[in-house]
């Protein structure tokens, strides 16, 4: 049996990858940098943490700016991007064990350089935590922040992501269901139409719209600002939530979280900062707050539906200038990976 882990299921450890002086965030490294350390230090509270960079040099940096580096893994390997839940590999449980799934990514539609990030799965199969471990490579594109697993079968993603003919040019929307279903195990795929929010260059990434936080609960982006450009689009994705259908044929237990007033880079391009960008690990929950009025509320939301978990906000205003947030640099490994 095929089994996709739902995130709040007991893991082993994080990977992220550490940005550059050469890379992206050059024009604002400090500040990113002060992101990164936190984070770091808020998941080696909890588990095993893993950090890719570039070489022994970076490595030393990076080990200046946490306080445990004891707790940390560190990969050597080249990235386009900083982005590893696109990236790095997928993990599969197939009865019973963990298995991991190397999907092609594409520079999300060849809109970027992407060959080391393509390449990134085999450097880490080499390294030492994932030495010797079982790992897959599938002819087929697919980022970790385009799918949403319950763990128990059901993925939930957009159509807007996975059928864009940037991806997987010519497979039809039962085509890829196939592809889930043998490689993920899903039973059902809960298709989503939502146009990205301002400035995400994922054509729709789910992880920045709508996400599970158990099997009958799903946390979702939402807007009551009728001036407000998305209102209309996620006004409809929040009637689609609504009559989705549990195993059970159950609605599912929604929780709307608010986006964050609009953040604008120096070109006066809108960013796409919002909350259901946060990742579960072993007893927390790490939200992305911005310094906005509504960071309380979305803190409160998440914090109702997890509330055996530590509820973490961390400063991710830095981060969105690249257009992503706190899951998308993040990638969680279940316990036995």
């Amino acid at each position: 049996m095929n089994r996709f882990p739902a995130e709040w299921e007991k893991q082993s450890a994080v990977l992220i990858a550490w940005p550059h002086a050469t890379g992206d965030f050059s024009n604002r490294l400090e500040s990113v940098e002060q992101t990164y350390s936190i984070i770091a230090d808020t998941i080696t509270q909890y588990q095993r943490l893993m950090i890719v960079c570039r070489d022994e040099r970076h490595q030393k940096h990076i080990e200046a700016l946490v306080s445990q580096p004891e707790d940390i893994d560190f990969i050597h390997a080249p990235v386009d991007d900083i982005w590893v839940r696109d990236t790095a590999f997928l993990s599969m449980e197939k009865n019973g064990v963990i298995t991991h799934l190397n999907f092609k990514f594409n520079g999300w539609g060849e809109k970027y350089s992407h060959a080391n990030d393509n390449a990134l799965n085999h450097k880490l199969a080499n390294a030492k935590p994932f030495k010797g471990k079982s790992h897959h490579d599938i002819d087929f594109i697919l980022e970790g922040g385009s799918i949403e697993s319950d763990g128990a079968g059901i993925i939930m993603t957009t159509r807007q992501c996975l059928l864009n003919p940037n991806r997987n040019t010519g497979l039809s929307q039962q085509d890829i269901e196939a592809v889930l279903a043998q490689q993920l195990g899903a039973k059902r795929v809960l298709w989503i139409d939502q146009p990205n929010l301002s400035g995400d260059d994922t054509d729709a990434h789910i992880d920045t719209l709508a996400r599970f936080c158990s099997a009958n609960t799903i946390a979702y982006t939402s807007c009551d600002d009728k001036d407000d450009s998305h209102y209309d689009s996620l006004k409809t994705m929040e009637m689609q939530l609504q009559v989705l259908r549990t195993d059970a044929d159950e609605p599912y237990h929604l929780i709307p979280l608010p986006l964050p007033n609009a953040i604008f880079d120096e070109e006066g391009e809108q960013l796409p900062a919002n909350y259901s960008n946060f990742l579960i690990i072993n007893h927390a929950v790490l939200v992305p707050v911005y310094g906005d009025n509504n960071d309380t509320v979305a803190l409160e939301r998440i914090g109702s539906v997890f509330p055996t978990h530590h509820i973490i906000a961390i400063p991710c205003r830095p981060l969105v200038h690249q257009y992503g947030s706190l899951h998308c640099m993040t990638m969680q490994f279940p316990e036995g990976y």
